[in-house]
Protein backbone atom coordinates (compact mmCIF):
# COMPACT_ATOMS: atom_id res chain seq x y z
CA UNK A 1 0.00 0.00 0.00
CA UNK A 2 1.29 3.13 -0.95
CA UNK A 3 1.51 5.90 1.70
CA UNK A 4 2.42 9.37 2.47
CA UNK A 5 0.50 10.63 0.12
CA UNK A 6 -3.30 12.09 -0.07
CA UNK A 7 -6.04 10.40 -1.23
CA UNK A 8 -9.17 12.88 -3.16
CA UNK A 9 -12.43 12.03 -1.88
CA UNK A 10 -15.87 11.16 0.25
CA UNK A 11 -13.90 10.06 3.59
CA UNK A 12 -16.11 7.10 4.26
CA UNK A 13 -15.51 5.86 0.51
CA UNK A 14 -11.91 6.30 0.54
CA UNK A 15 -11.90 4.30 4.09
CA UNK A 16 -13.66 1.02 2.64
CA UNK A 17 -11.30 0.88 -0.22
CA UNK A 18 -7.63 0.45 2.62
CA UNK A 19 -7.38 -2.66 4.31
CA UNK A 20 -7.27 -3.84 7.70
CA UNK A 21 -4.86 -3.37 10.43
CA UNK A 22 -2.90 -1.18 8.81
CA UNK A 23 -2.82 2.03 10.82
CA UNK A 24 -1.18 2.67 14.14
CA UNK A 25 -3.09 5.67 15.24
CA UNK A 26 -6.01 7.86 13.66
CA UNK A 27 -6.92 11.19 14.25
CA UNK A 28 -10.49 12.53 13.24
CA UNK A 29 -11.35 15.71 13.19
CA UNK A 30 -14.83 15.50 11.34
CA UNK A 31 -17.16 17.66 10.97
CA UNK A 32 -19.25 18.69 14.24
CA UNK A 33 -22.79 19.12 13.43
CA UNK A 34 -23.88 22.08 13.18
CA UNK A 35 -21.71 23.80 15.34
CA UNK A 36 -19.19 26.20 12.44
CA UNK A 37 -23.10 27.49 11.04
CA UNK A 38 -21.36 29.53 8.02
CA UNK A 39 -19.35 26.29 6.48
CA UNK A 40 -21.48 24.24 3.91
CA UNK A 41 -19.41 20.89 4.96
CA UNK A 42 -20.97 21.15 8.93
CA UNK A 43 -24.14 22.06 8.36
CA UNK A 44 -24.56 19.07 5.29
CA UNK A 45 -27.07 16.84 7.38
CA UNK A 46 -30.56 17.02 7.67
CA UNK A 47 -31.29 15.98 11.46
CA UNK A 48 -28.60 14.69 14.54
CA UNK A 49 -29.68 11.29 13.24
CA UNK A 50 -28.55 11.30 10.11
CA UNK A 51 -24.72 12.56 11.42
CA UNK A 52 -24.83 10.06 13.98
CA UNK A 53 -25.73 7.55 11.35
CA UNK A 54 -23.06 8.67 9.16
CA UNK A 55 -20.18 8.92 12.08
CA UNK A 56 -21.01 5.25 12.99
CA UNK A 57 -20.50 4.10 9.39
CA UNK A 58 -17.02 5.81 9.22
CA UNK A 59 -15.62 5.20 12.43
CA UNK A 60 -16.52 1.16 12.17
CA UNK A 61 -14.49 1.36 8.82
CA UNK A 62 -11.61 3.68 10.75
CA UNK A 63 -11.40 0.94 13.39
CA UNK A 64 -11.51 -2.24 10.86
CA UNK A 65 -8.26 0.09 9.27
CA UNK A 66 -6.76 0.24 13.16
CA UNK A 67 -4.51 -2.05 14.37
CA UNK A 68 -5.09 -3.81 17.48
CA UNK A 69 -2.71 -2.35 19.56
CA UNK A 70 -3.38 1.52 18.44
CA UNK A 71 -5.89 4.19 19.10
CA UNK A 72 -8.09 6.35 17.76
CA UNK A 73 -8.73 10.20 18.48
CA UNK A 74 -11.95 11.66 17.33
CA UNK A 75 -12.07 15.49 17.76
CA UNK A 76 -15.21 17.25 18.47
CA UNK A 77 -17.27 20.36 20.28
CA UNK A 78 -20.03 21.55 21.30
CA UNK A 79 -22.05 24.72 19.51
CA UNK A 80 -24.08 27.56 21.54
CA UNK A 81 -26.89 25.18 21.60
CA UNK A 82 -26.03 22.15 19.79
CA UNK A 83 -24.65 19.05 21.79
CA UNK A 84 -24.69 15.91 19.46
CA UNK A 85 -20.97 15.56 20.23
CA UNK A 86 -21.78 14.47 23.60
CA UNK A 87 -24.68 11.96 22.42
CA UNK A 88 -21.73 10.87 19.86
CA UNK A 89 -19.21 9.85 22.09
CA UNK A 90 -21.98 7.83 24.34
CA UNK A 91 -22.80 5.82 21.14
CA UNK A 92 -19.11 5.37 20.11
CA UNK A 93 -18.17 4.23 23.32
CA UNK A 94 -20.78 1.37 23.41
CA UNK A 95 -20.17 0.01 20.08
CA UNK A 96 -16.02 0.53 20.32
CA UNK A 97 -13.69 0.63 23.50
CA UNK A 98 -13.24 3.88 25.42
CA UNK A 99 -10.32 4.25 25.96
CA UNK A 100 -9.63 8.10 26.98
CA UNK A 101 -11.00 11.28 26.70
CA UNK A 102 -8.85 14.25 26.33
CA UNK A 103 -9.73 17.68 27.36
CA UNK A 104 -7.92 20.10 25.09
CA UNK A 105 -7.23 23.38 26.99
CA UNK A 106 -7.50 26.16 24.22
CA UNK A 107 -5.33 28.43 26.48
CA UNK A 108 -8.02 31.52 25.57
CA UNK A 109 -11.90 31.30 25.10
CA UNK A 110 -13.53 31.49 21.81
CA UNK A 111 -17.62 32.65 21.12
CA UNK A 112 -18.12 34.99 23.84
CA UNK A 113 -21.27 33.90 25.10
CA UNK A 114 -24.59 35.83 26.90
CA UNK A 115 -25.64 33.61 29.35
CA UNK A 116 -23.35 31.25 30.04
CA UNK A 117 -19.66 30.49 30.52
CA UNK A 118 -17.26 31.48 27.37
CA UNK A 119 -16.21 27.95 26.29
CA UNK A 120 -12.14 27.40 26.52
CA UNK A 121 -12.30 23.71 25.07
CA UNK A 122 -12.52 20.81 22.91
CA UNK A 123 -12.57 17.50 23.56
CA UNK A 124 -11.18 14.44 22.50
CA UNK A 125 -12.62 10.69 22.42
CA UNK A 126 -9.83 8.27 21.84
CA UNK A 127 -10.88 4.24 21.21
CA UNK A 128 -8.76 1.27 21.36
CA UNK A 129 -9.34 -1.71 19.27
CA UNK A 130 -7.75 -4.52 21.38
CA UNK A 131 -7.12 -5.03 25.32
CA UNK A 132 -3.29 -3.72 24.89
CA UNK A 133 -2.41 -0.04 23.33
CA UNK A 134 1.17 0.93 22.47
CA UNK A 135 1.39 4.42 24.53
CA UNK A 136 4.52 6.07 25.49
CA UNK A 137 4.14 8.29 28.21
CA UNK A 138 7.52 9.34 27.96
CA UNK A 139 6.80 11.74 25.11
CA UNK A 140 4.57 13.44 26.77
CA UNK A 141 6.14 14.85 29.47
CA UNK A 142 5.37 18.30 30.83
CA UNK A 143 9.50 19.79 31.86
CA UNK A 144 9.83 21.27 35.17
CA UNK A 145 11.55 24.31 35.94
CA UNK A 146 14.93 24.89 37.54
CA UNK A 147 13.57 25.79 40.53
CA UNK A 148 10.56 23.44 41.02
CA UNK A 149 13.49 20.65 40.37
CA UNK A 150 15.52 22.26 43.31
CA UNK A 151 12.60 22.45 45.74
CA UNK A 152 11.77 18.49 44.88
CA UNK A 153 15.13 18.00 45.42
CA UNK A 154 15.12 19.30 49.24
CA UNK A 155 11.97 16.61 49.50
CA UNK A 156 14.22 13.92 52.37
CA UNK A 157 12.01 11.09 51.38
CA UNK A 158 13.67 10.25 48.42
CA UNK A 159 17.41 8.95 49.61
CA UNK A 160 18.84 8.23 45.82
CA UNK A 161 19.03 11.61 45.04
CA UNK A 162 20.97 11.14 41.76
CA UNK A 163 18.11 8.79 40.86
CA UNK A 164 15.36 11.82 41.95
CA UNK A 165 17.25 14.07 39.89
CA UNK A 166 17.40 12.46 36.51
CA UNK A 167 13.16 11.80 37.38
CA UNK A 168 12.65 15.25 37.59
CA UNK A 169 15.08 16.35 34.57
CA UNK A 170 12.47 14.30 32.73
CA UNK A 171 9.58 16.37 33.63
CA UNK A 172 5.79 15.03 34.79
CA UNK A 173 3.36 13.14 32.74
CA UNK A 174 1.34 14.79 31.26
CA UNK A 175 -2.42 14.33 32.09
CA UNK A 176 -5.84 14.00 30.15
CA UNK A 177 -6.21 17.55 30.14
CA UNK A 178 -3.49 19.33 27.39
CA UNK A 179 -3.10 22.61 27.34
CA UNK A 180 -1.99 24.10 24.16
CA UNK A 181 -3.16 27.63 22.75
CA UNK A 182 -5.29 27.64 19.47
CA UNK A 183 -4.58 29.05 16.59
CA UNK A 184 -5.35 32.87 15.72
CA UNK A 185 -5.84 34.67 12.85
CA UNK A 186 -2.66 36.30 12.58
CA UNK A 187 -0.43 33.17 13.77
CA UNK A 188 1.99 32.14 10.59
CA UNK A 189 0.78 28.33 11.39
CA UNK A 190 -2.56 29.52 9.96
CA UNK A 191 -3.14 28.65 6.77
CA UNK A 192 -7.06 28.88 5.69
CA UNK A 193 -9.24 25.87 7.33
CA UNK A 194 -11.96 27.13 9.98
CA UNK A 195 -10.97 24.65 12.57
CA UNK A 196 -7.29 23.72 11.88
CA UNK A 197 -5.38 22.22 14.88
CA UNK A 198 -1.92 23.25 16.37
CA UNK A 199 0.64 21.47 15.00
CA UNK A 200 1.79 21.11 18.50
CA UNK A 201 -1.13 19.36 19.80
CA UNK A 202 -1.01 16.75 17.11
CA UNK A 203 2.45 16.01 17.75
CA UNK A 204 1.51 14.87 21.33
CA UNK A 205 -0.97 12.74 20.25
CA UNK A 206 1.09 11.39 17.18
CA UNK A 207 4.29 10.94 19.53
CA UNK A 208 2.49 9.05 22.53
CA UNK A 209 0.76 6.40 20.74
CA UNK A 210 3.12 5.56 17.77
CA UNK A 211 7.12 4.60 17.01
CA UNK A 212 9.05 5.83 13.98
CA UNK A 213 7.95 4.38 10.37
CA UNK A 214 4.48 3.68 11.98
CA UNK A 215 1.19 4.28 9.60
CA UNK A 216 -1.03 7.77 10.58
CA UNK A 217 -4.31 7.64 9.16
CA UNK A 218 -6.79 11.41 9.17
CA UNK A 219 -10.12 10.60 7.60
CA UNK A 220 -10.60 14.40 6.98
CA UNK A 221 -6.70 15.99 6.25
CA UNK A 222 -8.19 19.34 6.05
CA UNK A 223 -5.47 21.88 5.78
CA UNK A 224 -3.06 18.69 6.21
CA UNK A 225 -1.45 19.26 10.11
CA UNK A 226 -1.32 15.55 10.59
CA UNK A 227 0.30 15.11 7.88
CA UNK A 228 2.82 17.81 8.62
CA UNK A 229 3.28 16.14 12.23
CA UNK A 230 3.87 12.46 11.06
CA UNK A 231 6.45 13.76 8.19
CA UNK A 232 8.62 15.28 10.86
CA UNK A 233 8.02 12.93 13.49
CA UNK A 234 9.56 10.20 10.85
CA UNK A 235 5.87 8.63 10.50
CA UNK A 236 4.23 7.45 7.48
CA UNK A 237 1.05 9.11 6.71
CA UNK A 238 -2.50 8.93 5.02
CA UNK A 239 -4.63 11.40 4.30
CA UNK A 240 -8.47 11.72 3.17
CA UNK A 241 -9.70 15.07 1.81
CA UNK A 242 -12.06 15.80 -1.19
CA UNK A 243 -12.35 19.75 -0.94
CA UNK A 244 -10.03 20.64 -3.68
CA UNK A 245 -8.86 23.73 -2.05
CA UNK A 246 -7.60 21.79 1.38
CA UNK A 247 -5.56 19.60 -0.34
CA UNK A 248 -4.18 22.63 -2.63
CA UNK A 249 -3.00 23.72 1.17
CA UNK A 250 -2.12 20.69 2.75
CA UNK A 251 0.43 19.50 -0.79
CA UNK A 252 2.13 23.17 -0.04
CA UNK A 253 2.68 23.11 3.50
CA UNK A 254 4.15 19.55 2.61
CA UNK A 255 6.49 19.96 0.03
CA UNK A 256 10.01 20.48 0.26
CA UNK A 257 11.68 23.89 1.55
CA UNK A 258 12.84 25.41 -1.76
CA UNK A 259 16.72 26.35 -2.15
CA UNK A 260 15.99 30.01 -2.35
CA UNK A 261 13.48 29.66 1.37
CA UNK A 262 16.56 27.47 3.33
CA UNK A 263 19.37 30.27 1.66
CA UNK A 264 17.21 33.07 3.16
CA UNK A 265 17.06 31.28 6.20
CA UNK A 266 20.28 30.91 6.70
CA UNK A 267 21.28 34.69 5.48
Amino acid sequence: MKTNRILKGDALKELQKLPSGVAQTIIADPPYFNVLEDEAWDTQWKTAADYLAWCDAWVAESMRILRDDGLAFIFGQLGKREHTFLHLMSRLSQQHQFHDLIIWDRAVGYDERRDSFTPQYEMILVLRKGDDVKFNKDTVRIPYDAATIEAYMRDNRYKDKTARRAHLEKGKYATNIIRVPSLKGNSKEKCGHPSQKPINLIDKLIACSTDVGDLVLDPFLGSGTTAASAQRLQRLWLGIERDSNYIKIAKKRLAPPSKSSIKNRKS
